[in-house]
């Protein structure tokens, strides 16, 4: 058979050509031609290391770095054929630069494997993600606090179990947003760190019989530290899975969201108004206005809580060290951070322009018995033990309910009947104003302590973008 019918990259050993099917079924260059810039960024490092060390000398290392920088120029433009039969983004790019600058091309090979270039590609790529989604989170955080010092004084009912429990402010409630994203920041710098290791070097499995020097690879490509075992360099996709698994938390908060607003939104709430662009309409119902963004947001969660289960078993019982097993780990992987980037996208652009419906959110509060635990405080003040208020207010709330009246709708003699200890100044704990501005501790509802968490979470904000 002739040489030319094998793959010139690792054909030698073969007696007959791929099988054009499984040539298409095992090749990775659909997808995995996203990390072009990746792969070429780590090429560069690996020729500078090996013309340090010898291996190459200086104008083998001019020739290669401006075959890779004609490369990507030409593939930045779209005059790139990428080709099936290389297999990946790895082989159809240094098939390219030996086309390109001759024999000199295949020396850019030496002293590593694909399977530690596929390792390093991956953590350049996912690690530039990750600095993209922390952006696009403190751009969220940035229109959420924006709106949030907005409606510092928007009362509104606050709820569990969905019922009416005590009124909060529509600036509040938009912080508790905030913090849940502070903590998906977190755990993606978190993730980072653990993704910035350098495993080029490992080789095949094994590391290399060449002089390498991994620090200087290290240092150019802007990592910690290399890795420690060249089993687990080429083998190890944890961060990978810690990558799906920190997008799913933020997933699920972003569901969360979703949620409320869909059910804000609702001439049910008719709490807010969402802008029209995030909106559609309907087929055949002229009156809808249907909130597409934020449904979507609550549908995509399940892609990227899947894309989290199939990496982890992927790697189920997965032997050491490289198994052709891991080309599965690109497309969920990639597919996660594209629908976390779009959504934090979608998001950070439309969360600015909600509008609240200040008044229907007020009246609101007004229903459902939402200062009880206000009255109950008032009474324990008055020297009564707390159980014992509890059992007190519950009645006045029964008594309400049977004669449709609020709390705070009802008379000083209608209250007494309930404790005698209840006098006129009930009716200042009995407010809407007066109970969410009662809260006025770190944390609580109180308007100047909804400005002053936004104070805060613009001061930590600025100190990120620095």
């Amino acid at each position: 058979m002739s040489e030319e019918k094998t793959n010139q990259q690792w054909g030698g050993r073969f007696n007959e050509p791929t099988d054009a099917f499984v040539a298409r079924f095992t090749a990775s260059v659909q997808f995995d031609q996203r990390m072009y810039k990746q792969d070429i960024q780590g090429s560069v490092a690996h020729a500078k290391m090996l013309t340090k060390v010898g291996v190459l000398t200086e104008a083998e290392c001019a020739d290669i770095l401006q075959g890779l920088s004609e490369i990507e120029t030409d593939i930045d433009n779209g005059n790139f054929e990428w080709s099936i039969e290389l297999e990946d983004v790895h082989m159809n790019i240094e098939a390219a630069l030996t086309k390109k600058i001759g024999i000199t091309g295949k020396k850019l090979h030496t002293g590593r494997s694909r399977n530690d270039q596929v390792a390093t590609d991956i953590r350049l790529y996912v690690r530039d993600e990750i600095d993209n989604v922390l952006a696009e989170i403190s751009r969220l955080q940035q229109g959420i606090v924006g709106l949030a010092r907005q409606e510092a004084d928007t009362v509104m009912p606050g709820f569990t179990h969905l019922q009416t429990a005590q009124p909060v402010t529509f600036g509040h409630h938009l912080m508790a947003w905030f913090e849940m994203l502070s903590r998906d920041y977190e755990r993606f710098v978190d993730c980072r760190k653990r993704v910035n290791i350098l495993p080029l070097g490992a080789a095949a499995l094994a590391g290399t019989t060449y002089p390498i020097d991994r620090h200087m690879t290290t240092e150019l490509l802007g990592f910690t530290a290399p890795t420690e075992n060249s089993l687990d360099s080429v083998s190890d996709r944890d961060f990978a899975i810690e990558f799906c698994a920190a997008s799913s938390v933020l997933m699920m908060h972003m569901t969360r969201y979703s949620e409320e607003l869909v059910m804000w939104a609702s001439a049910q709430f008719n709490f807010i108004n969402l802008p029209d662009r995030f909106c559609t309409g309907s087929s055949i119902m002229p009156q809808k206005k249907n909130p597409d963004v934020p449904e979507l947001v609550r549908g995509k969660s399940g892609r990227v809580y899947g894309h989290l289960m199939s990496l982890l078993t992927l790697m189920k019982s997965q032997p050491l060290a490289y198994n052709k097993d891991n080309q599965e780990d690109k497309e969920p992987l990639f597919d996660a951070i594209d629908t976390v980037k779009g959504c934090l996208r979608a998001f950070a652009d439309m969360v600015p322009a909600i509008e609240a419906k200040r008044d229907n959110m007020r009246e609101a509060a007004l229903r459902g018995f939402s200062t009880a635990t206000d009255l109950a405080d008032y009474v324990v003040r008055k020297g009564i033990p707390f159980r014992d208020a509890h059992e007190i207010v519950g009645k006045a709330v029964a008594y309400g309910i049977q004669q449709n009246k609020d709390l705070g709708e009802m008379t000083l003699e209608e209250l007494q009947q309930f404790s005698g200890q209840i006098s006129e100044d009930v009716f200042d704990v009995l407010t809407l104003d007066g109970s969410v501005s009662a809260r006025d501790h770190i944390g609580g509802t109180a308007p100047n302590q909804v400005r002053q968490a936004c104070d805060r979470a613009e001061q930590m904000l600025s100190q990120r973008s620095k």
